[in-house]
């Protein structure tokens, strides 16, 4: 019998956050003005936070290096830290700036997030299953979040203009 390494509750919560996504998007696109736009407000700090918390999950996992001896690897070491930070400061930007720009900055930092983070969770996984199926259910879901992400602003920049 095949045991799913994934506890059921962490596949249930990651995917129960593609809701906001998925509704914000459709009102975007099908809500009458103002609530549109409000829509998109909303979408843009929805996606800003979802890309705060990838960057965050770097720091997490190397919370349990702290105080201890550098273990010589610069990923653990310096990068993990480094990265962990960069997409909550172009999350904070892409806040700030024309909202379809910024929902298509939020939709490209979701991608490249996911593409740094396939070579990079095997620092933070001991089993490979469990990584396996991590990666699968991430890229289920950053691909859901760019695409409702990305359609937003074409809505925005195309649709509705």
């Amino acid at each position: 019998m095949l045991v799913n390494p994934i506890p059921p509750l962490v596949s249930k919560l990651a995917y129960a956050g593609l809701i906001p996504f998925i509704g914000l998007a459709l009102m975007v696109q099908l809500a009458p003005t103002p609530l549109n736009y409000l829509s998109a407000e909303s979408l843009a700090g929805y996606g800003a936070v979802i890309t705060s918390f990838m960057g965050a999950l770097h720091w997490g996992a190397n919370l349990h290096h702290l105080g201890k001896a550098p273990i010589g690897d610069r990923w653990v070491d310096r990068n993990a830290w480094i990265w962990g930070v960069i997409p909550a400061l172009v999350a904070w930007v892409a806040l700030h700036i024309y909202i379809p720009v910024g929902l298509l900055i939020l939709a490209s930092t979701l991608i490249i997030q996911r593409n740094i983070d396939q070579s990079t969770y095997q620092y933070y996984f001991s089993d490979e299953a469990a990584r396996s199926t991590f990666m699968t259910i991430r890229n289920r879901l950053t691909y859901v979040a760019a695409a409702c992400l990305s359609w937003a602003a074409i809505v925005i920049l195309f649709i509705q203009a």
